[in-house]
C-alpha cells in the first residue's frame, strides 16, 4: 500500500473524548438551533455504515487501498456520531441507538433499492471509484465546514473542542478523497466528464435523502446564510473548483440559495 494510505491507517482512532465533561452541558447547555444542527449531524454520522453498503457492491470494493480507507472511515465516522450522541444525551434527548434504530427503521422501501442502483451503475460506468472519490470529498468539505461553522455560532467552550477533534479527524478523510480524486480525474477526460454531470444533476447537502426536507434547508440556511456562512460555502466550492474538471459547479452555494428560497 502507498504511503498515504498506511499513514491513514496508522493513524485512525476512536475518537478521544474521556477527557470532556460532558456534565458540563447540565448547567450550560446549548441554544436550540445548535441541538437542532446536532441532531442532523448525529442522524448524518450514524447512517455511514449505510451508505458503505452501498459504495461495497460497486467495483471500489476491488480496490484494496479504497476499502482500507472506507473502514477506517466508517469506524471513526462512527464514533464522531457516538461522540455528538453524548451531547445530545447531556441535554436530556434521545441519541445513539435508541435514536438511530427508529430513523432506520422508518427509511422509506426504496431505500431497499439503493445497493442494486449502485451496482448497476458501476456497470454502466468503469469510473465509479472517480465518482465516489470526489463526491466523497466535496460532502467531507461540507461537513467540514458545517462544523466549524456551528462552533463558531454556538461559541461554546466544550462543544468547540469536540468539535475541534472530530474536524481533526475529518481533515484526513478530506486529504484521501481529494488526493484520490485529483489522481483519478487528471487521468481520465471521460471520467471528469461523469463526475461533472452526476454532480450537478444529483448533488444536494449531506443528509438530503435521509432527514426531512425542511430540516436539509434549516441546516444551510443557518450555517451557510449570512456574510459569514456565505464566505465558508464559497470557500467549500473553491476547494470543488480545483478537482479537475468540476470548476464553476457552485454546489454549495446553489444548495444554499435553494434554501433560502423556501425558508
Amino acid at each position: 500500500m502507498t504511503t498515504r494510505i498506511n499513514s491513514l491507517i496508522k493513524r485512525s482512532a476512536r475518537l478521544d473524548v474521556e477527557d470532556l465533561d460532558f456534565e458540563a452541558f447540565c448547567s450550560d447547555p446549548l441554544d436550540q438551533d445548535s441541538l437542532r444542527c446536532l441532531r442532523y449531524m448525529h442522524d448524518v454520522e450514524n447512517h455511514t455504515m449505510c451508505y458503505l453498503r452501498d459504495v461495497l457492491v460497486t467495483r471500489a470494493h476491488r480496490d484494496p487501498e479504497v476499502t482500507a480507507f472506507l473502514a477506517c472511515w466508517a469506524y471513526e465516522e462512527l464514533w464522531h456520531g457516538e461522540a455528538i450522541a453524548r451531547v445530545l444525551a447531556s441535554h436530556g434527548e434521545r441519541a445513539g441507538a435508541e435514536r438511530v434504530r427508529p430513523l432506520r427503521e422508518a427509511l422509506p422501501r426504496r431505500d431497499w433499492l439503493r445497493p442494486l442502483a449502485f451496482a448497476v451503475g458501476s456497470a454502466l460506468t468503469e469510473h465509479v471509484v472517480a465518482i465516489h472519490m470526489a463526491w466523497g470529498a466535496v460532502n467531507e468539505w461540507t461537513t467540514q465546514a458545517g462544523y466549524a461553522r456551528l462552533a463558531s455560532m454556538a461559541d461554546h467552550p466544550l462543544l468547540t473542542e469536540l468539535l475541534r477533534r472530530i474536524m481533526r479527524q475529518e481533515g484526513r478523510h478530506i486529504d484521501f478523497y481529494a488526493l484520490e480524486a485529483r489522481e483519478r480525474l487528471e487521468a481520465s477526460g471521460s471520467a471528469r466528464r461523469a463526475t461533472r454531470r452526476l454532480l450537478r444533476r444529483a448533488w444536494s447537502p449531506v443528509g438530503a435523502g435521509l432527514m426531512p426536507a425542511e430540516e436539509v434547508s434549516f441546516l444551510a440556511r443557518h450555517l451557510f446564510a449570512g456574510v459569514e456562512g456565505r464566505a465558508a460555502a464559497e470557500r467549500v466550492d473553491r476547494h470543488i473548483d480545483r478537482l479537475p474538471g468540476l470548476s464553476g459547479l457552485h454546489l454549495l452555494e446553489t444548495a444554499v440559495a435553494r434554501a433560502e428560497r423556501v425558508a
